[in-house]
């Protein structure tokens, strides 16, 4: 005859965590047995019966209805250095730690299965041991950390156009995106399909080039544009001509430029000295990410240049002035978030992090 337990009385508190346990999809299966069965038990439930409905035995009821009574939610939980001891030596896992971060003779980076190779252990180990320690040799970030004299003053004349834009002016974010190619692929390709990704061939033909000139509206999202053979100071004054020619009359325009020579050529200022309602800002040199047309050039390359194939530069500039219009039509608009400060202070760390 079985020995006769003490009652299980649970409290509020203590019927609350089990069954979140119980309910936590994330929970370790052996927890949620644990605590199916101490709620069980509390219900009045017999070992023989928790046993059976939880398909483990008897004394695995009785162990922990007596460790919950004795400790509570504690004397649920396994004690430390239970389970299986490690196996890999420490200075092989120092070595897998280290060795990452300082490439191999003649190579610019070390595998999981070259590391593994050259520490005698499986490749899984050394995945496992770079995952734990957030060490990834297999990708690269890039960076351009801008070395340019007046930095923050360029900066925050550029952000104060977002942040705060002028009342009753235009704030425009204009640049060219030079060299759209024409590529034409070689052998006609599959589109996406149920059970199959699209295809593409690997070469392709060159049909030319095509330059596209954007002002980007900040509050309002459209786009002024204009194609162009080439990108030279000569266009871009006939561009300028363009944006004041589509936009209202009587309104300053604040134009926000990167550093290329074109848009400081003598000609383009003695043209802005004559049309006193242009005002160029510049972003800092190696600082183009401070302008918002970056953004729509990204969509536009991913949405119709990158992945397109055309057969002559016409098709090509004919899918982006479809693009435009239709981008005009319902206009998409990219609002500066990030604050100042903050930006500041991570080009600061980064400047820190480099190598003298």
């Amino acid at each position: 005859m079985g020995i006769a337990l003490a009652e299980i009385v649970l409290s509020e508190v203590d019927r609350n965590a089990l069954e979140r346990t119980i309910r936590n999809k994330t929970s370790e299966q052996r927890s949620v047995l644990r605590a199916r069965i101490v709620l069980l038990s509390a219900a009045g439930e017999a070992d023989l019966a928790v046993a059976r409905q939880l398909g483990v035995n008897r004394h695995t009821v009785r162990l922990w209805r007596q460790r919950f009574r004795e400790q509570g939610l504690a004397g649920l939980m396994d004690a430390p250095g239970r389970g299986r001891k490690p196996v890999l030596a420490s200075k092989v896992k120092e070595a897998i730690l280290t060795g990452a971060v300082q490439p191999p003779a003649n190579r610019t980076r070390w595998s999981c299965r070259s590391m593994a190779r050259a520490q005698k252990v499986s490749p899984s180990t050394v995945q496992r041991i770079w995952s734990s320690n957030d060490i990834q040799p297999h990708l690269t970030r890039t960076f351009k950390i801008s070395n340019d004299t007046r930095f923050e003053e360029k900066f925050w004349d550029v952000i104060g156009l977002y942040l705060n834009p002028p009342d009753k002016a235009l704030v425009l974010c204009c640049d060219e995106k030079s060299q759209c190619q024409a590529l034409e692929r070689t052998q006609p390709a599959l589109p996406l399909g149920l059970g199959h990704i699209r295809t593409a061939t690997h070469d392709y033909i060159r049909h030319g080039t095509v330059t596209l000139f954007a002002a980007l509206n900040y509050l309002e999202g459209k786009i002024v544009s204009m194609l162009a053979d080439k990108h030279r100071h000569q266009e871009w004054l006939r561009f300028l001509k363009r944006i004041d020619r589509q936009t209202p009359k009587g309104q300053d325009l604040h134009l926000i430029v990167d550093n290329y020579a074109t848009h400081k050529h003598p000609e383009v200022r003695t043209w802005l000295a004559k049309h006193r309602r242009f005002h160029l800002h510049f972003t800092p040199t190696s600082a183009s990410w401070m302008n918002l047309v970056e953004r729509f050039f990204r969509d536009l390359t991913e949405d119709v240049v990158r992945e397109g194939s055309f057969r002559h530069v016409k098709e090509l500039s004919d899918q982006i002035m479809a693009y435009l219009a239709e981008r005009n039509a319902n206009p998409t608009r990219y609002t500066w978030n990030a604050k100042g400060e903050d930006i500041l202070r991570k080009i600061q760390k980064a400047k820190q992090a480099l190598p003298v």
